[in-house]
């Protein structure tokens, strides 16, 4: 694990090699979810460039596992010196996508396009950064586009579990600032004006090759997050997991990397 500067912000990178005698492939990003972190992906994102003969980039949004928190985040949102702090923006996940993940992919000199792979959040992330910028493939595992009654329930009851149940502790293995990587995302969320969150028209510019998988038993969206993304050139491949909630690859984690793996194999 390094931490590299960003701007005024220091994030937590891991890189992954590829595979002894692999051919020179674009390298696969990994985009973690609302709560992830470098930490949280395990040794998932090993497998999967190791299966596909790639290498990989796995790093922690600020706020989250050994990236610089966020000052006082769950006041009232400003920029100091360049930087912001305070509450999250219903735009946080265009700003992670148009402008901190170009400069990161810049600073990491990753010169070539890669296929990004992202979860919940990072899911998000990457259809938007792939709408405006180049990239070999997406991947997207239950990713939002749009704001779903049901996810807000979720999201209402992860907010319960956290203040009087285990999910507190259970998150601080991962993050340096627990408090800090729970409320910028829950009370995002939660904020009145992100209900208005919808990226299908971004989707619509998407142009490289597309997966998207989710679990039919995800309490956190159902199968519009994924039947909804309709790339108006590109083409999108499908795939509804059954026994699999919020995370296919942690619920069904021999499916989903199968899936990814032979998704892979068509991406040059």
């Amino acid at each position: 694990m390094q931490r590299i500067d960003l701007g005024a912000c220091r994030l937590e990178v891991r890189q992954l090699a590829a595979p002894a005698g692999a051919p020179d492939r674009a390298p696969l990003v990994f985009l973690h979810e609302g709560l992830g972190s470098v930490a949280m992906w395990r040794d998932w994102p090993a497998q999967v460039c190791a299966a596909s003969g790639r290498g990989g980039w796995i790093y922690s949004r600020r706020g989250y596992g050994a990236s610089d928190p966020v000052p006082k985040v769950r006041e009232e949102s400003r920029v100091v010196d360049g930087v912001r702090q305070g509450r999250l923006l219903p735009d946080y996940l265009h700003h992670e996508a148009f402008e901190v993940l170009p400069a990161l992919l810049a600073r990491l000199g990753i010169g070539r396009a890669p296929v990004l792979l992202g979860h919940s959040d990072g899911g998000s992330i990457a259809l938007l950064h792939a709408s405006r910028y180049p990239v070999a493939a997406c991947i997207v595992m239950a990713p939002h586009v749009v704001v779903e009654e049901v996810s807000l329930a979720a999201i209402t009851k992860a907010r319960t579990a956290f203040e009087s149940g285990d999910l507190r502790r259970n998150l601080a293995r991962f993050h340096s600032d627990v408090d800090c990587a729970f409320w910028q995302w829950n009370d995002a969320w939660l904020n009145p004006a992100f209900r208005g969150f919808d990226i299908r028209p971004d989707c619509q510019h998407i142009t490289a090759p597309l997966l998207a998988i989710q679990g039919l038993d995800d309490p956190y969206g159902s199968m519009r997050q994924i039947d909804e993304i309709c790339p108006g050139k590109g083409a999108v491949i499908r795939h509804r997991l059954l026994q699999c909630g919020h995370s296919p690859h942690r619920d069904q984690t021999a499916a989903t990397t199968s899936l990814v793996t032979g998704f892979l194999q068509s991406v040059g």
